[in-house]
């Protein structure tokens, strides 16, 4: 009973989001509380969805004041040499710029934190995008698949979590999966690559005007924080490679368009006024004598950051207090800096807690316990000795339908156990556990990905279309060239 409603519960609120009929906040909260009253928990169903809130209370903190930070830093021009650099490796090249983006979302990771990636990421490169008519859902299954694929550093949790679970050290399970690491990224720039050369061929080679190619002292981030949303004229439409979907735009340039003209679009979005000044030099918010206080004060948080000595939504919200006083000494400047980011803060704040519903529901009806047993009792005996292969294939689809706490604590050490009794090492089962890492960061249920596409102004249900595949692929490449190396027993 509770395995159908569980995997029924997760079923219906991803057919919900796919096909668009309710947005990501209204499926998140009212599909569980159906689903767990189903399932008999009663009154019992609000300690469980207020257990849930305080676990994601911390990351909801975090990337309420990462969002102020990191975009507090864009509106005072610290991310326009990167703009500028970047500009000039592209040469106007979209293929270019999406392999750009593979490279630098890969680089960006190895801090072991999604979110910060993510805001770095389209930071720099959303306005690239824009100028060039490159849809921005592209930039996130580019960036998703990187994250996600990097996401099994010894620090990135996953790795931590499954060490964790059975006993085991943590470089014993990463270390032999370096090949399979190196494998799959080859396969995430090989995408971004092919990505790249669809909408090269859709807009063809375009012309960045000069004006992105300015001296130092201009800069190349617009106002109002760049929250990763289309500038006024474009309506955001299409997606992917062919710009039917979500994400290319109805007046997107074509063939040899000049982008230093304007261009005749649709009517403005509301949100639009939040990134209006793209690659605008003369916005208020500068404060180039400040650049390399805010640089410095940006490198000391990933420091930190990746020391892992402060509790992460503690760092953010001091760093972000500090950025505040520091660019913005007067109290209307520093109640202008936090609203020009606050649709991106409701959007993304808003979604994460009401993951925290379902995630509570999940936990609190014993949904995720019986399903481990369900999967447990239903392995025949002959793939016993293959247990490694199951729980890899197996950790695709169940990290992307449940936390990874959920599943390292609760279905690894079960799965693992069965696997002893066939002669099969923990230490290979946590192995071969994180090779869906790539498809789990494109769950709903990671606060991350949800920041990612409120950024780029890109929904949830076209980034799917997009990435789901593709990061199956690269999931199965690690766990098959983890079988190649030895270091996952066949």
């Amino acid at each position: 009973m509770l395995v159908a409603l569980g995997l029924g519960m997760v079923a219906t609120f991803m057919v919900l989001i796919i096909t668009k009929r309710a947005t990501p906040v209204v499926a998140l909260i009212l599909v569980p509380v159906a689903f767990g009253l189903f399932a008999g928990a009663g009154l019992g169903i609000s300690d469980m969805i207020t257990d849930g809130i305080k676990d994601l209370a911390p990351t909801a903190a975090m990337l309420f004041f990462a969002i102020i930070f990191f975009g507090i830093m864009i509106d005072v021009g610290l991310f326009d040499p990167v703009v500028r650099a970047v500009v000039r490796a592209v040469h106007d090249d979209p293929a270019r710029l999406v392999v750009g983006t593979a490279v630098l979302a890969g680089v960006v990771s190895l801090d072991g934190d999604g979110s910060t990636t993510f805001i770095i990421t389209t930071a720099a490169l959303l306005p690239l995008y824009l100028k060039l008519g490159v849809s921005p859902v592209v930039l996130t299954v580019v960036a998703g698949l990187t994250n996600g694929t990097m996401n099994i550093l010894p620090w990135g949790g996953p790795t931590a979590r499954a060490a964790s679970a059975l006993n085991i050290d943590t470089n014993d399970v990463f270390v032999p999966m370096v090949p399979a690491l190196v494998a799959a990224l080859i396969v995430v720039l090989l995408f971004a690559y092919h990505l790249g050369v669809l909408e090269r061929r859709r807009i063809g080679k375009l012309e960045i005007r000069d004006s992105i190619l300015a001296p130092k002292e201009e800069v190349l981030v617009g106002a109002g924080g760049g929250t990763g949303l289309p500038p006024k004229g474009r309506r955001a439409r299409g997606s992917g490679s062919t710009g039917t979907g979500s994400g290319a735009y109805d007046d997107a340039p074509t063939g040899d368009h000049d982008l230093s003209r304007p261009v005749a679009g649709a009517a403005d979005d509301d949100r639009d006024a939040s990134f209006s000044g793209v690659l605008d030099p003369n916005r208020e918010t500068l404060r180039p004598k400040l650049f390399w206080v805010n640089a410095g004060l940006t490198v000391a948080l990933l420091a930190i950051l990746g020391a892992d000595i402060v509790a992460i939504p503690v760092l953010f919200m001091i760093f972000a207090g500090i950025a505040l006083a520091i660019n913005f000494p007067h109290i209307k400047q520093q109640q202008e800096a936090i609203t020009r980011h606050s649709s991106s803060i409701v959007s993304v704040v808003a979604m994460v807690l009401a993951a925290a519903v379902l995630t509570g529901v999940f936990n609190g009806t014993g949904m995720v316990d019986a399903i481990a047993h369900w999967l447990a009792d239903g392995i025949p005996d002959w793939m016993g000795p293959h247990m490694a292969i199951v729980i890899g294939v197996l950790s695709i689809p169940l990290t992307f339908l449940m936390s990874n706490d959920a599943f390292y604590y609760g279905v690894l050490p079960v799965l693992s156990e069965t696997a002893t009794r066939y002669g099969i090492d923990p230490t290979e089962m946590a192995r071969a556990s994180i090779t869906g890492q790539t498809v789990h960061m494109q769950s709903p249920l990671v606060p991350a990905i949800l920041l990612l596409v409120a950024l780029a102004g890109v929904s949830l249900a076209d980034h799917h279309k997009k990435v789901l595949w593709r990061a199956t692929v690269v999931s199965l490449v690690m766990l098959a060239v983890g079988v190649l190396v030895g270091a996952i027993p066949f």
